[in-house]
């Protein structure tokens, strides 16, 4: 029979461990404070966003930051754990019905073996690359995630896979700042240099959805090529967000093993958390039943509106002090990932 320390052990795998009393369920008049604060500031996120054309993202973490004395009221620390969790956790869960199975499909075997290697590529690039700055190897892995599958959506993903136990609010921040700053530089450039070296539709297409991390951005920088173009990309960036779950279940199947050669137990069940289930779950759904056009849409808001909470709430409980700390070598990973992804997608492309 499993003991309680077991237990303990499979929530610390994910980097939540709470004592039996914090355990309990919250009532929402605790956590609503927090869920107020972060929710306003999405809110002005959103509208910022909106008004000068910043992605939501990068505004929520710099007001994230800017509300980052607030964290100091204990008040406020209930909301603002359930959106760095489990708001977080649902967000992956709804990012379901961006995908489907026939995308995957539909890009053929060739390009698809390509990307696999892109992938894996980058994201040993982003770990390499914490190694040689003396960073910790799952920031590394958390760069390298981001930059190789969806940007901010996977890193949010992995961060709940890796957790804070191994990856602070800090590095975390440091990681969507890098990635999101990487990736609106890549739209402004990709483009304007697949069209220089005259590459063709095809070849510009998977060269824009294989190496943009964010996938409304790769999507927009094919369609800055031409529409071929941006069927293309479309098709690759949604490829590598269906790949989100192998590398998810792969990077939980990695930890756990880790933490078996410390002397506890691993198993399947441990590895698999609920929302990557559930992630799964609605693929499968959206894949093999026709949803209306409508529960695909308000989902894939909501998904986007909880992964902002989620960022916001972690810069606001980051501390400053230790993102300073870190220095420019903590921005190595994004970069040796972001031109490792731009360098072997050209040369992929270029055999299309």
């Amino acid at each position: 029979m499993r003991g309680k320390t077991d237990q303990y052990f499979m929530a610390d795998l994910y980097g939540e461990l709470q004592l039996a009393p914090q355990a309990e369920k919250r009532a929402w008049t605790a956590v609503l404070p927090g869920l107020v604060l972060v929710g306003i500031a999405a809110l002005a996120a959103l509208w910022l966003s909106e008004q000068y054309g910043a992605p939501p993202i990068l505004l929520g973490l710099l007001l994230g930051f800017a509300l980052n004395f607030a964290s100091a009221d204990e008040r406020l620390l209930p909301g603002l754990d359930v959106a760095s969790q489990t708001l977080l956790r649902v967000g992956i869960v709804l990012l379901g019905l961006r995908v489907t199975l026939s995308e995957i499909t539909a890009l053929g075997l060739l390009p698809f073996l390509g990307l696999i290697a892109i992938m894996a590529a980058v994201i040993a690039a982003g770990l390499l690359a914490a190694r040689l700055a003396r960073l910790d190897i799952h920031l590394g892995l958390l760069a390298g995630g981001a930059t190789a599958i969806c940007g901010i959506s996977a890193a949010l993903a992995l961060w709940g896979i890796i957790g804070s136990k191994r990856v602070g609010q800090e590095g975390f921040a440091i990681t969507v700042l890098g990635v999101t700053l990487a990736s609106a530089l890549a739209l402004a450039t990709y483009p304007a240099l697949a069209a220089a070296m005259g590459l063709s539709d095809t070849q510009a297409g998977f060269l824009v959805g294989a190496s943009i991390h964010d996938v409304a951005q790769a999507i927009g920088g094919g369609f800055a090529v031409s529409e071929g173009a941006g069927e293309v990309a479309t098709v690759v960036k949604l490829s590598r967000v269906a790949l989100l779950v192998p590398v998810l279940l792969i990077v939980a199947f990695v930890l756990g093993s880790k933490a078996e050669g410390e002397g506890r137990r691993f198993s399947l069940r441990q590895g698999v958390p609920w929302f990557i289930a559930g992630f799964i779950a609605v693929v499968a759904v959206n894949s093999f039943v026709a949803l209306p056009e409508v529960v695909g849409d308000w989902g894939a808001s909501a998904a986007s509106f909880f992964l902002l909470l989620a960022v916001i709430s972690a810069a606001i409980k980051a501390d400053l002090s230790g993102i300073f700390a870190y220095g420019w070598r903590a921005f190595l990973p994004v970069v040796a990932s972001t031109l490792t992804a731009f360098g072997l997608a050209l040369l992929v492309a270029q055999a299309l």
